[in-house]
């Protein structure tokens, strides 16, 4: 065969069809930036105060998140990291092998409206923290009242499209420079506000110790007791909680489109840094934020929206975490929402799919309805794609093991999978008729739905095909994917190797950087541990809340100037 001819249909098709390179490949640390960073985002704030609504206890609140976002990252390292390391492609791209044209388009469709609205939830928030700055009143209504709000939305629109089209390297460093800082202030912000709530509930301005926290917890953040006044959600329903809360993208297998991108199977593990830190740590500070904010306010903790809480517990820098926190969820999401309307369109480069599905998510956020949804959007989209992982599950990792045939449609040539459509719409019957039956809690619905959709979609591509052997459509498929990594290895070599920068004032920047954080942590620390009364304490907080801002200004300039120096490739 010859490689010149061979590698012309390669060049012919767009880079998100064809498996990730080698070269493009990259290390834990990338993973581990993008996921801290979209994890930390605006609606922790929401979330912290919705278990404070739902009534949990301070107890299951720490064991719960724990044992439930441990759980989390289990299921991205096991199910979703190992398929997308041993095809290297998207599920959007995946699924057309195994799906056909006609189920993939539709799934896609929901995909990239699930996405759209996720992404544009996240420009709202951070839009309404530049509106609380500017003192643009409330948007309460479904529809925008004010025309700054429009301009302030399409602004910070326009900066999350920006990034998202340039792909996953640019989503990966932009998600590298915010995520410390985002750890930094979120926990800052718990110790800031902490000492408000302890002079409140235990008239001094720290918890003694752990009995002293327990009680703190118990009587003023996480009650027990629901915004209904009745026993609140206990340990289970916490863990299913914390579990069930990213389903679309690991058991879902969405997030197959970030882990194409990991050298090693493991790099699952790095999900940690979202969960642990992220929804474990960040919706424990958001509760203690939330209920410090609502006391220095006098209002209640359900009544507040992000801006209040963010700018009572960290100042100026308040703003800018809820912007900050908005634009990386949303430039992750609108990354997804961008592959997947490649899928759909395959005569148009991600680049331009994004741009567009960029302009309707920009018009989409001016509405502010769409942010007040976004808990119950989650919620019901993860049900959603579940049966589509599972059927994903089912064909890469449990046809192998049983004697099926993986591919078998697409070696058929099959244009729509009877058994694939067949067993996504029984899922979504089965689950939801699950829910509609209140059998169980619905945060455990994943589970069973996922488990049924494998049986069902094994039985039927038994049926249809999956039994039988097509050794000369998987011998071709073989050659095939032998040349195209013979195509990648020669492109890649026509690439420039990129600059390492060394140079001492890089270094200087990243210094700087790292001392703004660190200064950041003394001066939050100061206000929990070195407030003897609650005068000092108020004055510990009016200066945190001046120096915090200036650190985040420096730790932003030097941290984002480093990264442009190291990507010169004239470094003075």
């Amino acid at each position: 065969m010859n490689g010149t001819n061979d590698f012309q249909q390669f060049k012919n098709l767009k880079e998100e069809q064809l498996p990730i390179a080698k070269n493009r490949l990259h290390n834990w640390t990338h993973f581990a930036g993008i996921y801290a960073a979209e994890h930390v985002a605006a609606t922790e704030f929401v979330i912290g105060a919705t278990f404070v609504a739902l009534g949990a206890s301070t107890k299951d609140i720490l064991l719960g998140l724990l044992i439930g976002n441990i759980l989390a990252v289990l299921s991205w390292t096991f199910i979703t990291s190992p398929i997308a390391v041993d095809t290297r492609l998207s599920l959007y791209t995946y699924l057309n092998k195994i799906a056909g044209d006609s189920m993939t388009k539709l799934y896609n469709w929901a995909n990239v409206i699930i996405f759209t609205v996720i992404s544009a939830a996240m420009i709202t928030v951070s839009a309404t923290a530049v509106r609380f700055a500017f003192n643009i009143p409330p948007q309460l209504n479904w529809y925008p009242t004010n025309p700054w709000f429009v301009l302030i939305v399409l602004i910070v629109g326009s900066v999350v499209v920006s990034i998202a089209i340039y792909g996953f390297k640019a989503v990966s460093e932009f998600a590298g420079i915010c995520a410390p800082w985002l750890f930094v202030m979120f926990t800052c912000g718990a110790f800031v506000l902490l000492p408000a709530l302890s002079l409140e509930v235990l008239d001094k301005t720290i918890p003694s110790g752990w009995s002293d926290f327990i009680a703190l917890g118990n009587q003023s953040i996480w009650t027990g007791i629901n915004s209904e006044g009745e026993a609140g959600i206990g340990l289970t329903e916490v863990i299913g909680f914390a579990w069930a809360a990213n389903t679309i993208t690991h058991f879902g297998l969405i997030d197959m489109a970030l882990f194409r991108f990991s050298k090693k199977k493991s790099y699952g593990l790095a999900t940690s840094t979202g969960m642990m830190f992220g929804h474990y740590v960040a919706w424990i500070s958001a509760g203690i934020m939330g209920a410090g904010a609502a006391v220095i306010i006098g209002k209640s903790i359900v009544e507040l929206d992000p801006g209040d809480v963010a700018y009572y517990a960290l100042g100026w820098s308040g703003f800018v975490i809820v912007i900050v926190a908005g634009w990386t969820t949303a430039v992750a999401n609108l990354y997804r929402a961008g592959l997947a309307a490649q899928a759909i369109f395959k005569n148009h480069s991600r680049k331009k799919t994004t741009i567009v599905v960029g302009l309707v998510t920009m018009a989409v956020a001016c509405f502010p309805f769409v942010f007040s949804q976004i808990l119950p959007l989650l919620t019901y989209a993860g049900l959603l794609v579940v049966p589509v992982g599972a059927i994903v599950f089912a064909e890469h990792q449990i046809f192998p093991r049983i004697g099926y045939t993986r591919y078998w449609s697409h070696y058929r040539q099959l244009t729509f999978s009877t058994p694939a459509v067949a067993s996504w719409g029984l899922g979504l019957v089965f689950g939801f008729g699950l829910n509609a039956l209140n059998v169980m809690s619905f945060f455990y619905l994943f589970l069973p739905t996922w488990v049924f959709t494998i049986i069902i979609y094994t039985i039927l591509a038994g049926k249809y095909g999956a039994k039988d052997n097509y050794p000369e459509a998987e011998e071709k498929e073989r050659l095939r994917n032998i040349n195209i990594a013979k195509f990648q290895e020669q492109k890649a070599e026509q690439e420039t190797v990129p600059v390492i920068d060394h140079s001492i004032f890089t270094k200087v920047l990243r210094i700087v950087s790292l001392l703004a954080l660190i200064i950041t942590v003394v001066l939050g620390s100061r206000v929990l541990f070195g407030s003897a009364n609650e005068e000092i304490y108020i004055q510990n907080r009016e200066q945190f809340y001046t120096y915090a801002f200036i650190c985040t200004m420096t730790y932003f300039i030097t941290a984002y100037w480093a990264l442009k120096r190291g990507k010169s490739k004239n470094i003075s």
